[in-house]
């Protein structure tokens, strides 16, 4: 009986996995653009929560004033009424115009995040194309010199 050689599978799966070379370059790329990607929309949500911030200090402030006006003591009893329908008419006023600028705030981030989306997809499309016309003339490239062979 003659002993039979057995085919050494870690060689050919070496040789093949050699043949196609990776481009880490393109990894680094993604990771690159994914990191810039979040950097804009940290700086987005950001902006928009310090706005935010600053606009509902400035409301309290002023309803605080408003309030400091409404606790000061009358002489006459219907200045309490009066001093309470001005409060309630300049709250209601105050918290019309602070809505619609929170509105503005979110509108914008909206607006800049959808920006953002559309460029990066944009970005995306143009990098996956590029990549697989690389992969592709690398491939067939690797194909015919092992065909070569």
């Amino acid at each position: 009986m003659a002993a039979t050689k057995t085919q050494d599978f870690s060689a050919i799966m070496k040789d093949m996995l050699g043949a196609f070379p990776v481009d880490t370059k393109a990894m680094e790329d993604a990771f690159k653009n994914q990191t810039t990607l979040a950097e804009k929309m940290s700086g987005v949500a950001l902006e928009a929560a310090n706005k935010s911030a600053e606009l509902s200090s400035k409301w309290t402030q002023a309803t605080i004033d408003k309030m400091a006006d409404l606790s000061k003591a009358k002489e006459d009893p219907a200045d309490y009424a009066k001093s309470m329908t001005d409060f309630a008419s300049a709250t209601a006023e105050s918290a019309a115009e602070n809505m619609a600028a929170f509105a503005e705030i979110a509108k914008k981030v909206q607006t800049e995040t959808l920006e953002l989306m559309m460029a990066a997809g944009k970005d995306l499309s143009e990098e996956v194309s590029a990549a697989a016309k690389k992969a592709t003339t690398e491939v067939t490239a690797a194909a015919k010199k092992a065909a070569a062979k």
